[in-house]
């Protein structure tokens, strides 16, 4: 009875997430339905470099450094670089209030009642949501895939109609570029997350069963996706924001 209430609230707090950051994607994406991109001298002209600044955030809270304009002239990144786009991500002020947002979400449903609550049991909570958010950059983004000679970033494509970028953002979970500019299955994606999940059972003292870890590990493959739709659209949006030059 005790487990069945834990998934029941553990599954709550998932879908709360999840729910989130897909209805922030789908309001960013619907923006640009309708519309078909096409290649114009901002795109050419940014093509070897990384996002402006001020689309390092999306919605101006989500940490975007991982995002590249294009796959025009492609070129690896080093060891190096994979591991600072880990870091930029991780330690942002973004990645700090979605870490907050987290811990506040955790404490109000109780979804750990060990935690305790108040300003105890809040930092708790605040500590293990920012643990999530900083093992899964590190595990997705710089270890698993210089180890398996994988680009952690995200190359948007850009144009297109609008359903066809959609499907190219959600397919990125499961399909990356390699190091030699060839494709393959999104191992980094999928086993980072995995040890994520794994290394979170050490802090988490509730749930650890495989049954928590595989709903956990979906919803975060799911908030992923999200975040690449969000990635592939935001810019758009962003250009018709009124103040925007």
């Amino acid at each position: 009875m005790a487990h069945h209430q834990f998934m029941a609230t553990f599954s709550h707090l998932d879908s709360a997430r999840l729910g989130a950051v897909f209805a922030s994607a789908a309001l960013v994406a619907a923006s640009c339905f309708g519309q078909s991109s096409a290649p114009g001298a901002n795109q050419q002209s940014n093509s070897v470099q990384g996002p402006e600044p001020s689309d390092k955030r999306v919605l101006w809270i989500i940490p975007n450094y991982r995002t590249f304009p294009t796959l025009t002239d492609y070129k690896p990144i080093a060891p190096k670089e994979k591991f600072r786009i880990a870091t930029d991500d991780s330690f942002d002020r973004g990645t700090v209030v979605l870490a907050a947002a987290f811990a506040g979400e955790g404490e109000l449903t109780n979804s750990n009642p060990s935690f305790g609550q108040e300003e105890q049991g809040y930092s708790h909570y605040f500590a293990a949501a920012y643990a999530d958010l900083v093992i899964g950059n590190y595990m997705t983004e710089a270890v698993f895939p210089t180890l398996l000679h994988q680009d952690p970033r995200y190359f948007r494509r850009g144009t297109g109609s609008a359903w066809s970028r959609l499907g190219y953002a959600m397919g990125q979970i499961f399909w990356t570029h390699t190091d030699s500019g060839g494709t393959q299955f999104n191992y980094s994606e999928i086993i980072g997350n995995s040890t994520a999940v794994a290394i979170s059972t050490a802090y988490y003292p509730e749930g650890r069963d495989v049954s928590s870890a595989l709903s956990k590990l979906g919803s975060q493959l799911g908030v992923d996706m999200a975040a690449n739709v969000l990635k592939e659209f935001w810019p758009d949006l962003h250009q018709k924001l009124p103040g925007h030059h």
